[in-house]
């Protein structure tokens, strides 16, 4: 759905969006095609380089936002993730950036929960899990990048929801999949790479 030359831009807008929420600093102007004003859902991570630990991961999953305003909201909000410190102007030169954009998620209709297992794909689905209150979501590289199976991707959905990791055997819970386009900085503001993902 997106070419590489958008994958890159929209790198580039995070980048941007990260430094100017860091430094305080306006954001600077961009051209931006026509079609990242449509609505779309995305993800912003940031990795530490070359260890590539977590630092920070905030998105939209739902098309509520044109493309570009995900990715720029996704973006700021990556530098306050509150699952760790704000990010400091001193850790910008040693992050990488990766941009996760989004197709709408769709319920996965099951007769049993058993057939999870049939229907997810590891390497080309992402997650949304959902009962009552609780609501969590993995994107599609994550089991990819932990070597998980389908049912520990399931457990671990279920975990990132505060619900018990077996909460996908009950049939009240439901999962949503999506599919991403990932690019990603191959170093602190080096190239731009598309991340194919192996699920082998």
């Amino acid at each position: 759905m997106y070419s590489d030359d958008d994958g890159k831009l929209a790198v580039r807008i995070a980048r941007a969006a990260i430094d100017s929420a860091v430094k305080g600093e306006e954001m600077p102007d961009m051209d931006i095609p026509k079609h990242f004003h449509e609505k779309s859902g995305a993800f912003v991570t940031l990795n530490t380089h070359p260890a590539h630990e977590l630092r920070g991961c905030i998105g939209y999953p739902t098309p509520h936002f044109p493309l570009m305003i995900s990715i720029l909201k996704g973006a700021e909000g990556a530098t306050q993730d509150p699952r760790f410190p704000p990010l400091r102007e001193d850790e910008l030169d040693s992050i990488v950036v990766e941009v996760s954009l989004l197709t709408p998620p769709e319920l996965i209709s099951v007769s049993s929960p058993e057939d999870y297992l049939k229907k997810v794909v590891i390497g080309r689905d992402g997650l949304v899990v959902e009962r009552g209150m609780n609501r969590g979501l993995l994107l599609p590289q994550v089991p990819v990048e932990w070597g998980w199976d389908v049912e520990e991707f399931l457990a671990h959905t279920c975990n990132k929801a505060g619900l018990p990791p077996s909460a996908w055997l009950d049939p009240s819970t439901k999962f949503y999949s999506f599919t991403g386009e990932i690019f990603t900085e191959t170093e602190p503001r080096g190239g731009v790479t598309r991340k194919v993902l192996d699920g082998s």
